[in-house]
């Protein structure tokens, strides 16, 4: 069975991406991957941290025409002006990120694969307010209205209501329309992938679901979205107490809990599981992963980082 590659944009070049790509790339994968980044990187990093990597290069056309005869690493070029091989994270990098993601795009759009993982950007430089994270943007680059944000555990997920949104404004951004449609995506990614129904837990957004507030979104907004999704026979429960939610005896009853906001669901996955899941982005016309971590910028060119969250992001898309 021919399996369809696997498209990686390498994302940030001052991250610690290349060097768990490296040590990823040991490891048994069926899947070939199409790597688009900058060749001259590549090359320098490899040498300070002592390692070798065989690939093939290839342009967009001479890939159209061999998509069914790939070696196990394509890369495509990408020109980047750095001179060193580690350099300081800054917008000097934001045009060759956004033409490997434009790349990545145009093979999507060819049919090329409909299998997408990003290395670790900075947000902060690369976005700069516009979006508030990769989801958004790439939602934003392929017309995408719903969409969610799920971190991916074997045993336990979780998906924010809100991303990477100032906790100031997030009471502001839930309401019941987006609770249900999360619900409804999440649902339809279980069936996809997992042939099954997805058992699902509700954080309430206030401390014990309660409020001294005469206006409490546990009760105005949360509850009646989830009453509405029973009666549309989905397997949803809440809203629980944020505090109590994560413990051993009710998280076992779930699939995947939703917060309200990021740390709130963030936070005890992991604590649990530390580097041991990704960030699934569904919703979009392929399947986008990406590591659960950021370009790590303090530990460049060490040799010293766990590599197991691309491990996992280039296992789940390997069929």
């Amino acid at each position: 069975m021919n399996c369809k590659p696997i498209i990686i944009v390498a994302g940030e070049p001052n991250s610690i991406f290349f060097e768990i790509f490296f040590k990823v790339i040991k490891k048994k994968i069926k899947s070939p991957i199409i790597l688009i980044a900058s060749e001259k990187l590549i090359l320098k990093q490899a040498k300070i941290l002592k390692n070798k990597i065989n690939y093939n290069l290839i342009n967009e056309n001479e890939l159209i025409k061999k998509k069914n005869k790939l070696k196990k690493i394509n890369l495509i070029n990408v020109d980047l002006k750095q001179n060193k091989a580690f350099d300081k994270i800054s917008s000097k990098s934001n045009k060759y990120i956004s033409s490997c993601f434009e790349i990545a795009l145009r093979l999507i759009k060819k049919d090329i694969s409909n299998k997408l993982i990003n290395g670790p950007i900075s947000k902060k430089t690369f976005l700069k307010n516009k979006f508030n994270g990769i989801t958004e943007y790439l939602a934003t680059k392929t017309n995408t209205k719903d969409f969610a944000m799920i971190i991916y555990n074997k045993k336990l997920s979780v998906c924010p209501m809100t991303t990477h949104l100032p906790i100031k404004y997030v009471s502001k951004r839930i309401n019941k329309l987006e609770l249900i449609k999360k619900v409804r995506l999440i649902n339809k990614f279980w069936k996809t992938k997992f042939n099954k129904k997805a058992k699902i837990g509700v954080a309430g957004l206030n401390p014990h679901c309660e409020s001294i507030d005469n206006f409490n979104e546990d009760k105005s907004i949360i509850s009646p979205a989830i009453k509405r999704l029973k009666k549309l026979k989905y397997n949803v429960q809440g809203p629980y107490a944020a505090d109590t939610i994560f413990l051993k005896n009710n998280r076992r009853k779930f699939d995947l809990i939703i917060g309200m906001y990021h740390d709130q669901v963030l936070t005890p996955l992991k604590t649990l599981f530390e580097y041991d899941a990704i960030n699934i982005t569904i919703g979009l016309p392929f399947i986008r992963v990406s590591p659960d971590h950021g370009p790590n910028e303090a530990m460049l060119g060490k040799n010293k980082s766990n590599y197991l969250s691309l491990y996992n992001s280039i296992k789940f898309l390997d069929f």
